[in-house]
């Protein structure tokens, strides 16, 4: 075994994980093989959910990887992002020995997966700039290297700072943790950035993954639906990792439907009309009395800093706005974060923001 397969912990590098019904292609008219009910339930309509679904469900994953620019092979499945983290923390990281690298303030998910597996914490938080908040790329080389990091999440663009990372900067982490850290790039927003996705690093860069999700751009937040690209063996070893069934078959008829040109039109639109919004915001919120900053985005919502943090949430809240309190956050202990709304939806936070106070 060679390769990005030698970062896989080697108590799991022949695990052949649990063979379910579904695990081969079989062909039949009367399935008596899974234990299932012979009659759908009264409230399945469609019947779609008396028989076990497809593991990795096919048509989905080419629809998937054809919009991505990837194999079906490379890519897996899962249950949003969050399965795709806890999985790669879980099938690369020995616990007490490998290390988690994260960003702070990031989105929360990487934390709380390596202290789920004991996975040494190793963080590396961004640089508040004039640009935004922005990676420490010598940085987190060398505390991966000291740290003896397994997996490095580059989260891109970020959440909740916006900014995305130049493939320029991921390409040179991942030659410089070469055989040693698998980089992972969040791209959970990446639909409503310019930045190219780091899955067309791939060809250079085996210790590359990349995360994307049906739950932002695509509007399918409830059906629970992300992937995780990667080298074909990786990918592999990451599904013998995973729990039997992941994608219940609503869920992936309804990414399907979600998934075809007439919608994906319809979602291009969307996106555009968020980005117009999302610069039609930034400069009004800018102008506010009772705003400090608002951070240069390149995804679905703005960072904020207020004078008065408190007031700014609770006066949102009164008027029925609810926006994500990011004051816990390292480095954020005035800000919120606002996600895009349509046209209407953010007037009324404009307004509501608009009656704040001014700094004494």
């Amino acid at each position: 075994m060679s390769g990005v397969l030698n970062l896989v912990r080697e108590d799991l590098r022949g695990f052949a994980g649990y063979a379910s019904a579904r695990s081969t292609r079989l062909e039949g008219e009367i399935w008596l093989n899974a234990n299932e009910s012979a009659w759908p339930n009264p409230g399945d309509a469609a019947a779609l959910c008396r028989r076990y679904p497809e593991p990795q469900p096919q048509a989905l994953r080419e629809r998937l990887a054809a919009l991505y620019g990837c194999t079906s092979e490379q890519l897996l499945l899962g249950r949003g992002s969050d399965e795709a983290i806890d999985l790669l923390v879980r099938a690369l990281c020995a616990p007490g020995r490998d290390g988690v690298l994260y960003t702070p303030p990031v989105f929360g998910m990487y934390a709380v997966s390596a202290r789920l597996q004991n996975a040494p914490a190793l963080e590396v938080p961004l640089r508040d700039g004039p640009a935004g908040l922005e990676p420490d790329i010598e940085a987190i080389i060398a505390t991966a290297k000291q740290g003896n990091a397994r997996l490095v999440f580059l989260c891109s663009p970020s959440n909740p700072g916006g900014s995305s990372i130049g493939l320029a900067q991921v390409e040179r982490v991942a030659a410089a943790l070469r055989g040693q850290a698998l980089v992972v790039v969040d791209e959970a927003y990446a639909e409503f950035a310019d930045e190219p996705s780091a899955a067309s690093l791939l060809p250079r860069h085996e210790n590359i993954a990349v995360l994307r999700t049906l739950s932002k751009a695509h509007a399918l937040a409830a059906a629970r639906i992300g992937c995780v690209i990667a080298d074909a063996g990786l990918i592999a070893v990451l599904r013998n990792c995973q729990a039997p069934y992941p994608i219940p078959a609503p869920c992936s008829a309804l990414a399907l439907a979600g998934l075809d040109d007439a919608a994906l039109a319809r979602t291009r639109e969307r996106i555009a009309l968020v980005r117009a919004e999302r610069e039609r915001l930034r400069a009004a919120l800018a102008q506010l009395p009772g705003v400090r900053r608002v951070y240069p985005s390149d995804a679905n919502f703005l960072l904020v800093r207020l004078v008065d943090a408190e007031a700014a949430f609770q006066r949102l809240l009164v008027a029925g706005v609810v926006v994500r309190d990011q004051r816990g956050a390292p480095q954020l202990h005035d800000a919120l974060r606002i996600t895009l709304g349509t046209p209407e939806q953010n007037a009324r936070v404009l307004g509501v923001l608009a009656t704040l106070e001014p700094a004494a």
